[in-house]
C-alpha cells in the first residue's frame, strides 16, 4: 500500500492544500494529513479546531484520508505510520528552494522516505494560509479561498 505524509501547519487548511491533496489521492492508496503541533510557533486556530476543519472538508475522502496530529519530526512521524513518501506543495520558487532543502535533509535522515512536490495550479498560486489569516482578521469573505463545505469560525 503507498502510504504519503502531507505535513504541514494549516492554519487554515485552503483551497490550495485541497487541491494538492485531490492530487495526491490518484497517486497513493492513503493520505494522512499531518498537523504539526509546534508549541514555540503562533497559530490562529487550535490544533482541535484545525483538524476539525480539515476533516469537515475532506469528508467525501474519508476512506483514503486520515487527519492526524503530531509533534516530532516530519521523518520520524512517516516511519511510525510506514509511510513512504511526503507531499509537500509548491507555489513560488522561494518554495521550492526551502522545501528542496528539507527534502534532501529528510533524504539523509531516511532514504527510503521521498518528497514529491506538487506545483500549484494557477489559479490556487496566491492562496497561502497566511492571506486567509489576514483577509479573516479584517473581517472578509474567505469563501473563495477555501474548500467548499469548510466552514471557518474565527
Amino acid at each position: 500500500m503507498k502510504t504519503a505524509v502531507f505535513p504541514g501547519s494549516f492554519d487554515p487548511f485552503t483551497l490550495g492544500h485541497f487541491d494538492v491533496l485531490q492530487r495526491a489521492l490518484s497517486l497513493f492508496d492513503k493520505v494522512i494529513i499531518a498537523i504539526g503541533d509546534n508549541k514555540n510557533k503562533k497559530t490562529l486556530f487550535s490544533v482541535e479546531a484545525r483538524k476539525a476543519m480539515i476533516e469537515q472538508a475532506i469528508q467525501e475522502y474519508s476512506e483514503k484520508v486520515e487527519v492526524m496530529v503530531y509533534e516530532n519530526l516530519t521523518i520520524d512521524f512517516c516511519q511510525q505510520q510506514n509511510a513512504q513518501f511526503i507531499i509537500r506543495g509548491i507555489r513560488t520558487v522561494s518554495d521550492f528552494d526551502f522545501e528542496n532543502m528539507v527534502a534532501q535533509a529528510n533524504y539523509k535522515l531516511s532514504p527510503e522516505v521521498q518528497t514529491i512536490f506538487f506545483p500549484s495550479r494557477p489559479e490556487h498560486s496566491f492562496i497561502s494560509s497566511s492571506v486567509v489569516r489576514d483577509v479573516l482578521l479584517h473581517g472578509g469573505d474567505v469563501s473563495d479561498f477555501i474548500p467548499k463545505g469548510m466552514t471557518i469560525k474565527y
